[in-house]
Order: C-alpha cells, then sequence, then structure tokens
C-alpha cells in the first residue's frame, strides 16, 4: 500500500472539530480511564477509523479481549497507517503508536499479544470512530 497522504491542521482546527476528550487523547496524548471507552467491550463487525482524519485503521477481524481496559486488535489493518514512536513518559520505555496520516496519538502497541503477530495494540476509544460492516440502508 502507497505511503498515507499527510493531514496537518493547526491546533484551533482540531479543537473545533473533536470532543474535549477526543483532543485531549489525540492531539495531547492523553489516556482514557480503563474499561470506560465505548469500544472497550465492542463486538460488532466493522472498521475502526481515526476520528480526526478517518483513515482506516483497524478491523473488528483482529480486535481480540485483551482484558486491559482498552479495545486491542493483533494487527492494523496497513502497517502503512500506523506510525511508531518511543515514548518514555511516565518511567516506562514504550511504543506509542500515532495514525501515519495526522499524527493523532492513538495508544501503544506491545509484544504481549495473541498470535499470529504476538502482538497487542491497545487503543483509546476516544481516538476511533467506528462504522458496521453492513449499516442498514435508509430508504
Amino acid at each position: 500500500m502507497a505511503s498515507p497522504i499527510r493531514i496537518e491542521h493547526p491546533d484551533a482546527f482540531w479543537r473545533s472539530r473533536l470532543t474535549s476528550t477526543e483532543y485531549a487523547v489525540t492531539r495531547r496524548g492523553a489516556t482514557e480511564p480503563a474499561f470506560t471507552g465505548r469500544y472497550c467491550d465492542h463486538k460488532e463487525p466493522g472498521t475502526y477509523h481515526c476520528v480526526c482524519c478517518g483513515s482506516d485503521l483497524f478491523v473488528s477481524d483482529h480486535k481480540f479481549d485483551s482484558r486491559s481496559g482498552w479495545p486491542s486488535w493483533w494487527k492494523p489493518l496497513e502497517t502503512s497507517q500506523i506510525s511508531e514512536r518511543v515514548d518514555t513518559a511516565h518511567g516506562m520505555i514504550r511504543t506509542e503508536i500515532l495514525c501515519a496520516s495526522c499524527d493523532a496519538h492513538l495508544g501503544h502497541v506491545f509484544p504481549d499479544g495473541p498470535k499470529p503477530t504476538g502482538l497487542r495494540y491497545c487503543v483509546n476509544s476516544a481516538a476511533l470512530r467506528f462504522e458496521p460492516a453492513n449499516p442498514e440502508k435508509t430508504p
């Protein structure tokens, strides 16, 4: 897959388009409290998109119950849609994951997930927007 198209906007644009929680998570790197996100126990088939730019990030087929308190996937839809960087905040060394198109903070990836990848993409629900696989058609 080709590299994602870069999307850049001033801070005022993001503040005007996102809820306060979405803004804090995606633009400031906050984390929603465990077990509070709307997609933590979500099981409907479909695609999860970046709440900021709409990029396709994850699909329900790759989602699993990590019991971590955040929705988790064993792989992204396309690895090119996710960028990574080292996060040394809070006295830990972790791998932060971001939307490769708009740099929205999504969460972190850990090496304790299920096969076949062994990875756990631990994502804040506030960073995502869900689209059902078979949305009901309006007459």
